[in-house]
């Protein structure tokens, strides 16, 4: 009896799977079928009751003639990967209308949000200081005259080994790592980086790499959208930036921490900028020449020191102003000759922004780049190598793409 009964269910069920051939294709109500079928089949030994409630789930799940049981496997997992991309975008939303005080923001001021408020604890001491560097240094062009020559040549020479223990040492080697140097080199371009006395090389490509990561934003130590001034020298007057802070923070500097000679210049910093940037700029004028202290302090030292202050200031403030974008037009860093030719090199700024890997920051390797010539000389010394640079095709295309059409 019980076969029969089972036989018979089959059969309605079958009849009813058929019957939703007017509401939906033959092929998607298949499986509605064989389903249907297999649950009377299993109902056909229930108590009627029983068979009531199952008879009534099972027909719940029917849509437009096809039974979708529970639901598939995949479609599943892809709800729930939905709601899963749902729930992130939901809280990055939060994060947003959320201040760094912690208070939710109304949907208006999230809008207007530029991030933590700008700081204007000036600080004073380095307002003092700097004042007082390029009183100094205002004071040194009447000493000029009366200097011996050879004071001349070694101010400008000394101009140079500070430039490229910015340009060659913190710059292009420790915070891009566009080539490789061997540890005498190192050394070398420590001291140098000592005696342009621009922060010890961690903390210089610490805030560079925030720079190129977060240009042109609050995250950035010398924003250029604050001004020309603030690019210049102003981030240098007031307390840094909250993001300036939190962004260098989240860097990975394990490589900068992994070299001994920065770390042994980070601990001995202070005592190695009292002698490279001014005891010794001022004595070998003295000892070999026989120039006076005075003359030799002032020109070799503080007129020397805050020219290749402005200088590498200017790639902060005039290169991210002035000049034209041949390979980017929707970054603010430009290609500017003048301070390309005072820079040593570093000029050539939207390309460098473009390709930060280049060795040479530039398109067209030696010209107006002292820099470049100094690295490709320690590659023929072998004490540099691996040097990286943009294909001439890469550079084409990148042109054609998003260049503004100067070049």
């Amino acid at each position: 009896m019980d076969k029969e009964r089972a036989v018979l269910l089959v059969s309605s069920s079958i009849s009813r799977g058929l019957e939703a051939r007017d509401s939906a294709p033959w092929e998607t109500c298949l499986p509605a079928v064989i389903h249907l079928s297999l649950q009377s089949a299993r109902g056909a030994c229930l108590s009627p009751l029983e068979k009531m409630r199952v008879d009534a789930s099972e027909m719940l799940s029917v849509q437009n003639g096809c039974v979708q049981p529970h639901e598939r496997r995949e479609e599943k997992e892809e709800k729930e990967e939905e709601e899963q991309e749902k729930k992130k975008e939901e809280e990055e939303e939060e994060e947003e209308r959320v201040g760094s005080s912690g208070s939710p923001r109304s949907p208006r001021s999230a809008q207007n949000y530029e991030g933590p408020k700008r700081s204007r604890e000036v600080v004073w001491r380095n307002v003092f200081l700097m004042s007082l560097l390029h009183l100094g240094a205002l004071y040194s062009l009447f000493l000029i005259p009366q200097a011996h020559p050879l004071t001349w040549i070694w101010s400008y020479v000394c101009f140079m080994i500070n430039a490229l223990g910015v340009t060659a040492g913190a710059h292009r080697l420790w915070s891009h790592r566009s080539y490789k140097a061997k540890l005498p080199l190192r050394i070398f371009l420590a001291a140098a980086n000592s005696m342009a006395f621009q922060n010890d090389i961690f903390e210089w490509s610490r805030d560079h790499r925030v720079h190129h990561k977060y240009s042109e934003t609050d995250a950035d130590p010398h924003n250029a959208k604050r001004g020309f001034f603030f690019a210049h020298v102003g981030w240098l007057f007031v307390r840094k930036h909250q993001d300036v802070i939190e962004k260098g923070k989240r860097l990975d500097l394990s490589d900068l921490l992994a070299d001994p000679v920065v770390v042994f210049q980070r601990k001995y910093y202070k005592i190695s900028v009292v002698l490279m940037c001014f005891v010794v700029p001022t004595l070998v004028p003295w000892y070999f020449w026989g120039e006076s202290l005075w003359n030799g302090y002032f020109l070799s030292s503080i007129l020397r020191y805050t020219i290749s202050l402005n200088v590498s200031w200017l790639v902060n403030s005039a290169a991210h102003m002035y000049g034209n974008r041949p390979y980017d037009k929707t970054i603010s860093p430009r290609e500017n000759c003048f301070v390309t030719f005072g820079a040593i090199g570093e000029g050539f700024h939207n390309y460098h922004h473009t390709f930060p890997f280049d060795y040479s920051t530039s398109e067209f390797g030696l010209h107006l780049n002292p820099t470049t010539c100094f690295i490709d000389l320690m590659c023929w010394l072998g004490l540099a190598s691996n040097r990286k640079k943009a294909s001439p095709e890469m550079i084409q295309a990148r042109k054609l793409r998003t260049g503004d059409g100067s070049a």
